[in-house]
């Protein structure tokens, strides 16, 4: 016999979870004894790293599984942690990033009628008439463990809905006395419990996509995701150097195509204007992108024939969307570019019109290399977040890994740090602020050996819970660099309100509730917390010395660094 919270831990172990990220708490009793002797009988299971905050935990196995493609555990406590848990959920199911997130609740009885009956006041407090509820609006499923017999069938089912598209969360919980209670081993075949697999493109489609693509005058991809499968890369260099298509990344979580190759078209988030190349595109290919374009500040030509591509095409957890594309179809990006890809080696193409479009997307690219450099240099005394960027590119190579929370300064980084590898860049994906420190503890964990930059604002710095990251990353030994975009303060609030109210009052004043004046010691706070190297710089000509002190650091003495940068304002 063995208790449901060992016969738990061993299907998360059977699933693939290396790590439970974990703030344990009194209704994990089971669980904890379960580790524990496990690890004395030398038994394979799940590794307990310590969070000292809940959020940090789901951003870390958020991040794991980003690069990984690995989905890891997290254990909270009851209703509490369950809402501590705040906008990195939100993150993980906007995201698509799968996680097991695991609750226990509070006793369901109280005179001791079975091993883990209530015998602590806050149990009373704590009980809640729907916790699941809390997160049913962002998990992909939920549900309650009532007997143990069966724990191991609904962790395999939960993992299935986490692993298949769109992928995203999933809730378990089980009160203490289930997991408390003794259930005989049960073995089942893992084979069987398989995540739905990608789907392809309809027959007809592949060929109706490569016919419009080959024959139109300026044919444009639109992506935002793509990249968070290597493969759907490779097949989209192909299609788009075969047939001189360009690629315009719309709001990027990922590195979907390489910011050096001539196809590539450029970078927008919120900047307020229009995109030339989707204005002029006569032939959209909208993949894998949740927001292609913002219709008040930019959108394509009203007569452009749009196709759309996604695993989640009707994005059904946003009330409102809609982007009028004639074609629209649920299918994985690496399978839907590979029939095209296939479709169009069958095709008779004009060679000619090919060089003249490649020749154009040539020069637009090589004019916005040239405006990108241009924006790089220094400018006198001012710091800038584009000589930044660029500073920080040089010093850690093609290889490192970029984890991007610059707000304000997404497109700025997005464009500057001009990653070109798969793999390479990543966003939350989500819109809840605070996921770069935990996501770097995360990434690191599942690739020990990869440089980590987290490139974050002041505000999204304060969100992530810092002390908590660096503690963690000095007490796991994952180092990684973070620089601290300080805007001094949240810059957001400010041009939204200037964006609805130009003329406005808020447009005139200095102080709106937005500034972090005075300001507080970024870098400090992860030397207390974890011993990392700390610098606050406020120079051009301190950039460079910095970052190679920070990443002798990190490579030297294993230890974070951060650099907290003060840019000019303006």
């Amino acid at each position: 016999m063995q208790t449901t919270g060992a016969a738990l831990l061993e299907a998360m172990y059977e699933t693939g979870i290396e790590y439970l990220f974990a703030n344990l708490g009194s209704d994990h009793t089971a669980l904890v004894e379960a580790l524990a002797a496990g690890r004395r009988a030398g038994k394979k299971l799940p590794q307990i790293v310590t969070c000292p905050h809940e959020m940090v935990a789901l951003t870390a196995a958020h991040g794991f599984a980003q690069v990984s493609g690995r989905a890891q555990a997290v254990v909270v406590h009851v209703d509490c942690g369950t809402q501590s848990l705040a906008g990195a959920i939100h993150n993980a199911a906007k995201g698509r990033v799968p996680v097991l997130i695991f609750a226990g609740t509070s006793p369901v009885t109280q005179e001791g009628e079975a091993r883990g009956s209530r015998n602590e006041f806050i149990q009373w407090i704590q009980d809640v008439f729907d916790q699941r509820g809390i997160v049913r609006g962002y998990v992909r499923y939920d549900n309650e463990i009532r007997r143990g017999e069966n724990v191991k069938q609904l962790v395999h089912r939960a993992m299935q809905f986490a692993y298949s598209d769109p992928k995203g969360p999933v809730y378990l919980m089980a009160s203490r006395e289930v997991l408390e209670s003794e259930v005989p081993p049960v073995a089942l075949d893992t084979s069987r419990w398989v995540p739905v697999a990608p789907s392809p493109l309809p027959p007809d489609a592949p060929a109706m996509i490569a016919d419009a693509l080959a024959k139109a005058r300026r044919p444009l991809v639109v992506t935002s995701y793509l990249g968070r499968n290597p493969k759907a890369v490779e097949e989209l260099l192909r299609l788009c150097r075969r047939l001189g298509v360009g690629v315009f990344e719309s709001v990027p979580s990922y590195m979907n195509y390489p910011g050096d190759d001539p196809m590539h078209q450029g970078v927008q988030w919120n900047e307020k204007r229009q995109h030339p190349g989707l204005v002029e595109a006569d032939v959209v290919l909208v993949i894998d992108s949740d927001v292609p374009w913002i219709p008040t500040i930019h959108r394509p030509c009203p007569d452009a024939r749009i196709f759309h591509i996604d695993v989640d095409p009707l994005k059904v957890q946003m009330p409102l969307w809609y982007i009028h594309a004639q074609h629209v179809f649920r299918a994985d990006a690496a399978l839907a570019l590979r029939q095209i890809n296939e479709q169009l080696e069958r095709l008779t193409i004009d060679e000619a019109a090919v060089t003249e479009r490649r020749r154009h997307y040539e020069q637009r690219h090589a004019a916005r290399m040239e405006e990108l450099s241009r924006r790089e240099q220094p400018k006198g005394d001012a710091l800038t977040p584009e000589y930044l960027t660029a500073c920080v590119r040089r010093a850690i190579g093609p290889e490192a890994i970029v984890l991007s929370e610059g707000v304000t300064n997404f497109g700025v980084i997005s464009e500057h740090a001009r990653r070109t590898r798969p793999g390479t860049y990543f966003t939350s994906g989500g819109g809840s602020l605070g996921w770069t420190g935990g996501a770097a503890v995360g990434v690191k964990l599942a690739r020990p050996d990869a440089l980590v930059a987290a490139l974050t604002g002041d505000g999204s710095y304060l969100f992530s819970i810092p002390s908590t990251v660096h503690w963690m990353a000095r007490r796991y030994r994952t180092p990684f660099l973070q620089v601290v975009y300080n805007n001094g303060g949240w810059r957001a609030p400010r041009f939204s309100a200037i964006g609805v109210h130009p003329e406005g009052y808020a447009s005139q004043g200095d102080d709106i509730g937005v500034s972090f004046e005075p300001s507080p010691d970024h870098a400090g706070i992860a030397a207390a917390a974890g011993g990392a190297h700390a610098e606050t710089i406020e120079r051009p000509e301190q950039v460079e010395p910095a970052l190679e002190r920070a990443l002798r650091a990190i490579r030297e003495e294993g230890r974070c660094a951060v650099i907290d940068a003060r840019l000019t304002p303006g």
